[in-house]
């Protein structure tokens, strides 16, 4: 048996999840359900791309920071 729980939320937000619906008889749990998913992607996406900015900035260091470029921006 599935238990429920009952949450309070502003009528804004209600307003904002009844136009995001899939179709009009979709459940705000569904729809709080799907929404989570498309949330840990793009969560998950973004602790991926943190993770090669954080490998790349060594090397971007060594390639940006050097006395040959510093030369050209004084030219």
């Amino acid at each position: 048996m599935t238990s429920f729980t009952t949450i309070q939320l502003n009528k804004s937000l209600v307003e904002s999840l009844k136009k995001n619906r899939d179709y009009p008889r979709q459940t705000y749990n569904d729809l709080i359900e799907k929404m989570m998913l498309v949330y840990k992607n793009i969560k998950k996406q973004n602790q991926y791309d943190e993770f090669l900015h954080k490998i790349q900035q060594p090397k971007m260091s060594e390639l940006w920071d050097n006395k040959e470029d510093e030369a050209w921006e004084n030219a």
